[in-house]
């Protein structure tokens, strides 16, 4: 890995050596900046969650019907697509704070109309689309904007460690926290209280952040869907970089699908309510549990060497499923299926190193919209193929069929490993050129 012997004006210092100095984690909390970010991406996450939740409710309240309700949900994923490929320039034109807090506003005035009394059905499910096409813009920025913040090396790293744990953490209580508003208010009134979480996301970055330059001033005068094309095509056309991206999302399409099979699984094992509970949780109890400790135990050096072969094996617990085994061995499988997205940590510093930095945004933009479309994707192979074959065969396919995929993929990664690539593209003034690496 390269040294981040530089780092860009207005960078927060890294971890030093000293006795004093904080380590790990408590580094990263140690930067004010960052703990700003942190406290905004807890907030707009948990809006969205709680949103989402009671939206599905509140269509199916009005309509009656699960296909819409189903829809809504859904809806959270498919704009992913297109807001991160045609809006994903935005994350390196403007400045990054102005980014994240012109997303959170969007976000707040859309839940604020989806509260109006009278909006029509068609209009909520728009408004929901907006919020999603926005959500891979404001990903991506603030992904780019933590080198800013935390520099390219190890507290990089830890930041974005600690952002998917808050990510894991509140898909397991985000739902409980809307259950309860649920329980105690209307949909409408549910949703209300998201449209404060934007808001108070939006001051934590407006006053807890700096104001630092664009990455790249692009072109002006209405050529935005241009350069987040162009830059699609430079983050895709190197070898390297499009390697890296897919290893975040190959195993992330298939491992999604014990999670969206979960109700029809427990339904063919005869198990209850309580286990499915149980099934929708070990996952992400085994996420959570292992980027704590490789992000807190291991070296960065041993982190690198853990990421091959860690992807490789990550999806097959899943092949348990095959044997149709009892709940414990079931929730053992999940858990190690979580465990093994700690690769991730390890892939996250290959990744900030490959990309230019004029391309950083738009290239983490992709890779959210990406990460998410993808996950859709595959709830929707699983529930397909589950209309066909039994839901454990299913799930067991998923983790061989993923594994086999995972493998070649590898390969190219170990091809194109630093002083072994082909030369780059790199976009300048909106025309690319190849550029040598190093």
């Amino acid at each position: 890995m390269p040294s981040n012997s530089t780092r860009p004006q207005g960078t927060a210092p890294v971890a030093t050596d000293a006795p004093s100095a904080p380590r790990g984690y408590r580094a990263v909390f140690a930067v004010r900046e960052f703990r700003a970010v942190f406290a905004a991406h807890l907030l707009s996450l948990l809006g969205v969650v709680v949103s989402e939740l009671a939206l599905t409710v509140l269509v199916y309240g009005l309509t009656g019907s699960p296909l819409l309700s189903a829809l809504t949900f859904a809806l959270g994923f498919l704009p992913y697509l297109v807001g991160g490929t045609l809006f994903a320039g935005v994350a390196d034109r403007y400045p990054a704070r102005r980014v994240l807090v012109t997303c959170d506003l969007i976000c707040a005035v859309c839940v604020a109309f989806m509260v109006l009394p009278g909006t029509p059905v068609g209009a909520l499910l728009a408004l929901r689309c907006l919020v999603a096409s926005v959500s891979p813009v404001f990903t991506g920025t603030r992904m780019a904007a933590l080198t800013d913040i935390l520099g390219e090396g190890e507290l990089f790293v830890l930041g974005r460690s600690l952002l998917r744990i808050v990510s894991q953490s509140a898909l397991m209580t985000g739902f409980g926290v809307g259950g309860v508003l649920l329980a105690a208010l209307s949909p409408r009134g549910a949703i209300t209280i998201t449209a404060g979480t934007f808001l108070c996301s939006a001051a934590l970055l407006r006053f807890g952040t700096r104001d630092r330059p664009a990455r790249s001033a692009g072109e002006r005068g209405g050529a935005l869907f241009r350069e987040s094309l162009s830059g699609a095509r430079a983050v895709f056309g190197d070898r390297r970089v499009r390697a890296l991206m897919l290893l975040f999302w190959l195993p992330a399409l298939f491992v999604v699908a014990p999670e969206a099979l979960a109700a029809p699984y427990a339904d063919e094992a005869g198990l209850g309510p309580a286990a499915l509970g149980l099934l929708m949780c070990a996952m992400p109890v085994g996420h959570i549990a292992a980027e704590l400790y490789v992000g807190s135990r291991l070296s960065p050096r041993l982190r690198s060497r853990l990421v091959l072969p860690v992807a490789a094996l990550g999806l097959l617990p899943l092949l348990l499923y095959a044997l149709r085994p009892g709940m414990a061995l079931t929730l053992a499988a999940l858990a190690l299926a979580g465990v093994g997205a700690a690769y991730n940590i390890g892939l996250d510093q290959w990744f900030v190193d490959a990309v230019p930095e004029e391309l950083r945004g738009r290239a983490m933009t992709l890779l959210t919209a990406g990460l998410m479309t993808l996950q859709g994707v595959g709830m929707a192979l699983a529930g397909l193929a589950a209309e066909f074959v039994p839901v454990h065969v299913v799930v067991a396919g998923a983790g061989l069929v993923g594994t086999l995929c995972v493998l070649p993929l590898i390969a190219e990664i170990r091809r194109t490993a630093p002083g072994r690539e082909e030369p780059r593209t790199e976009v300048r003034d909106g025309e690319d050129r190849q550029v040598p690496h190093g």
